[in-house]
């Protein structure tokens, strides 16, 4: 027999949401089983899989120890450590991603990514006992490519998860991008509509000014802070969240990012050391509607504090190299 207390961080879900986090070595059909055979109980009694756990709320198991293996390498500690904090207080984490850093794992990389290093990071600061979470572990709220560069967003508990998710989906974070252009916008401040669809195949997006079946709307506005020659360093402010959107809207209008070689052709830039296109998420304002956990946020700007390509004598070499 075995017996697990729930904590805060994993109150407020559905017990058999709960239990294919907390035990991912149980079938779901067993653990259905499990709960109709009263092999897990729910403070002593049989429970509904639809039962919302709370604090203090004890699960007892008279099942195999096989299913409760746990990945005891902690693969997040073979990480380093080492981020860039751009903010952080008891709930939430904001870090400077560097270009070239994978935010998840993926085919080619499953140790050095932005969450492992987060996880490293809290864990050895104290803010993350893994030993003491059921299913919960800090999570990132939003995902920037790898060759992009600056903010994610690190939930630290799992209500501040719920908040910025929904903050996320119902467009209560204002987001904003500076990036290097080949070419001066006209006007020098706009808000672009255009419609796009996503080709799979090439994992492109493709940008219309008029609407296509299965397309959606892409809105961008943009405005050029200072320019030299055929440069121009713009901030960019997403009203929609598009695959590739800055870059391929910019792309679409003639001024293309600095060494982005999907939507324009890099090479010259590449000779010039920018390896990948020249964007950095690089400033975030909260926006809740709603007074919440969060709601001391709001209004306050949160920015990266130094972005190299938006120097002056990076824009000036630049603009006399690829005129």
């Amino acid at each position: 027999m075995r017996e697990m207390t729930i904590g805060t961080n994993d109150a407020g879900q559905r017990l058999d949401k709960f239990l294919l986090k907390a035990l991912p070595a149980l079938p779901k059909t067993l653990m259905y089983k499990f709960l109709r055979t009263r092999h897990i109980k729910l403070n002593g009694k049989k429970a509904e899989i639809s039962t919302r756990l709370c604090p203090g709320d004890r699960l007892t198991f008279f099942i195999s120890d096989e299913f409760f293996v746990q990945d005891s390498q902690r693969l997040f500690m073979q990480a380093r450590p080492e981020i860039q904090v751009v903010y952080e207080d008891e709930n939430l984490l904001l870090v400077n991603k560097p270009s070239g850093l994978i935010v998840h794992e993926d085919e080619g990389e499953s140790v050095d990514t932005l969450i492992n290093r987060v996880l490293h990071y809290l864990y050895k600061k104290g803010d993350y006992h893994p030993e003491q979470e059921a299913s919960f572990a800090p999570a990132l709220c939003n995902r920037i490519d790898r060759n992009t560069e600056g903010i994610v967003i690190v939930a630290k508990n799992a209500e501040a998860l719920r908040l910025l998710n929904a903050c996320i989906r119902d467009r209560q974070l204002h987001k904003f991008y500076l990036c290097l252009l080949k070419g001066v916008p006209s006007p020098r401040e706009a808000t672009l509509r255009h419609f796009m669809r996503k080709d799979e195949r090439e994992n492109k997006a493709i940008v219309y000014d008029h609407t296509i079946p299965g397309g959606k709307t892409m809105v961008t506005r943009y405005r050029v802070l200072k320019s030299y020659k055929k440069i121009a360093l713009a901030e960019i402010e997403l009203k929609t969240g598009r695959t590739h959107q800055i870059r391929a809207h910019m792309a679409y209008i003639g001024c293309p990012l600095v060494g982005d070689g999907k939507y324009s052709d890099n090479r010259r830039e590449r000779g010039l050391g920018f390896e990948s296109q020249a964007l950095c998420s690089y400033k975030l304002i909260f926006d809740f509607q709603e007074s919440c956990a969060l709601s001391y946020l709001n209004g306050q700007v949160f920015t990266v504090k130094s972005v190299s390509f938006a120097d002056d004598a990076v824009i000036r070499r630049l603009g006399d190299a690829l005129i």
